[in-house]
């Protein structure tokens, strides 16, 4: 099963590039879930941040975004999540 990062509006991006980082250095693929805008920025931000991490080796990270609905407290929200897959860095991709 995938690794499921949660990341709220206080989640500190660095750390969360972290956790990003060390998944895709282990698997293929993973799993980042945010609920509402300021939490979405902030996972955008640490996918960001992760790539540079992983640049060092040889990894690229590709995110596929869509949306489900969770259960919070027993409320229903909608909730954006990012399938995160890896490839090889190409040249192309690189900065």
């Amino acid at each position: 099963m995938a690794e499921l990062i949660k990341v709220s509006a206080q989640s500190r991006s660095t750390s969360v590039a972290g956790a990003i980082a060390g998944v895709m250095r282990e698997q293929e693929y993973a799993e980042i879930q945010a609920i509402g805008a300021s939490a979405v920025n902030q996972a955008i931000k640490a996918a960001t941040i992760a790539r540079g991490y992983l640049e060092q080796d040889g990894i690229d990270l590709v995110l596929v975004p869509s949306f489900t609905d969770v259960q919070i407290e027993g409320n229903e929200r909608t909730a954006v999540r990012f399938a995160v897959f890896r490839r090889p860095l190409t040249l192309a991709a690189a900065r």
